[in-house]
């Protein structure tokens, strides 16, 4: 199946996965916690804050060399979401793609995707791991992200 065809296959639809491709079409799923939705609705307001001239938004399709991955949350230049706003999966990487780990990733799995992100033209990956917000450009790790600088390196919850 091509991404298109999943979008519209009913039983698929309202599933409690993420549901991406790998290389040969095959449908991968991740169940998430509750946690990994905090994270992400904490990052997507986070970016909505400090960041002007651009959109943030969860569950972004991109296609890549291996199939259809999904950023858990992205943040777009409003030039680039001129050109993916009507795609089914995005031709071209937003240029923040931020992945939340769950239990079932691995680091293998998110460096993999850190690697097809960046092929895909995003210019920075970040990785939040319990918490901790890990920043990426193509050359490797970094400090703070040249993007969106103010952005903490740790997300709390008041309890």
């Amino acid at each position: 199946m091509n991404w298109e065809e999943i979008c519209e296959h009913p039983s698929l639809q309202n599933l409690p996965f993420k549901i991406e491709t790998n290389e040969k079409g095959e449908i991968i799923m991740n169940a998430v916690k509750v946690i990994h939705s905090l994270y992400q609705g904490e990052i997507e307001y986070l970016l909505h804050s400090l960041l002007k001239g651009g959109r943030a938004f969860p569950e972004c399709a991109i296609k890549t060399r291996k199939g259809t991955r999904v950023a858990d949350v992205a943040w777009a230049t409003t030039e680039r979401i001129k050109i993916i706003k009507h795609e089914t999966e995005c031709s071209i990487a937003p240029e923040i793609c931020i992945e939340v780990l769950s239990n079932s990733n691995t680091i293998d799995e998110m460096n993999e995707k850190r690697s097809l992100y960046f092929e895909s033209s995003a210019q920075e990956v970040w990785l939040c791991v319990d918490g901790n917000i890990y920043f990426y450009n193509v050359q490797g790790k970094i400090e703070k992200s040249s993007l969106a600088p103010e952005f903490p390196q740790r997300i709390t919850f008041e309890e």
